[in-house]
């Protein structure tokens, strides 16, 4: 793939990965071995985790259609070697979160890709791209674990900050679910929510003892979107830019 022509994206937007496929990939190990190389260069490029996740599931049986699929996230990366997380000084640090879910996604069993960002200032810090280990029952539950997870990550920062001896405003997690805002400081719907009431009461204790806020966005401004499902060309590139990823100077 080293002389290969570039693509803008590393998936198609119109893609629909599944474990059905006529035909089984011929060398399961060759496909294992970059699956695992991707997972570590998600380390540096966020733009990729969604893409390389999608992948990693199918590891132990790797179809012919899922190594083309690899082929173009390796064909996105030959075009884009200089690019990685840009860090900028920050006077005034504060922790902003973004999180988002793709409920049902998978056509496999039905479960839903959650994915955060995290930043301190201007600069991303973590995030996460995966699917849900269970079965969410509606969107609004999808979205509230993918809060869960964020809020959990935003303690563990908090704490890590603390002990560095720096302090930070209430952090704010962002969601274009305006059902899920509303249940984060209203027990609306109390009937609908028995079956994630765990993750719910955790995010409405937070909420109350003031340690985040969570607000609603439009779906436009959602970062998260690129770590939960397949956008198009231009619209991906918007997000790498707004995720700090980018083309850096390479040293002399």
């Amino acid at each position: 793939m080293t002389d290969a022509n570039s693509l803008p994206s590393p998936m198609v937007s119109s893609l629909k990965i599944t474990a059905d496929a006529p035909t089984a990939f011929h060398d399961p190990t060759l496909y294992r071995q970059i699956a695992g190389a991707l997972q570590y260069l998600t380390f540096t490029r966020p733009d990729i985790s969604y893409a390389a996740n999608k992948l990693c599931q199918y590891m132990h049986q790797p179809q012919t259609y899922h190594w083309n699929a690899m082929k173009r996230l390796l064909r996105y990366l030959a075009g884009t070697p200089t690019h990685g997380l840009l860090f900028t000084p920050n006077t005034h640090p504060s922790i902003q979160a973004f999180t988002d879910a793709d409920w049902g996604s998978n056509p496999d069993d039905r479960k839903s890709t959650i994915g955060y960002c995290i930043f301190i200032g201007t600069n991303l810090i973590s995030w996460s791209s995966k699917k849900q280990v269970v079965v969410s029952r509606s969107s609004t539950e999808a979205e509230y674990r993918s809060i869960a997870s964020a809020s959990t990550e935003i303690s563990w920062l908090m704490s890590l900050l603390k002990e560095i001896n720096l302090h930070t405003s209430i952090p704010i997690i962002n969601s274009d679910n305006l059902s899920v805002v509303l249940l984060t400081a209203n027990p609306v719907m109390h009937s609908r929510t028995k079956h994630f009431e765990m993750d719910l009461h955790y995010i409405r204790d937070k909420v109350q003892k003031r340690e985040i806020f969570v607000r609603h966005v439009p779906a436009r401004l959602q970062l998260a979107d690129a770590l939960t499902k397949l956008v198009s060309g231009g619209t991906f590139s918007q997000f790498r830019d707004k995720l700090m990823v980018c083309s850096l100077p390479q040293p002399h």
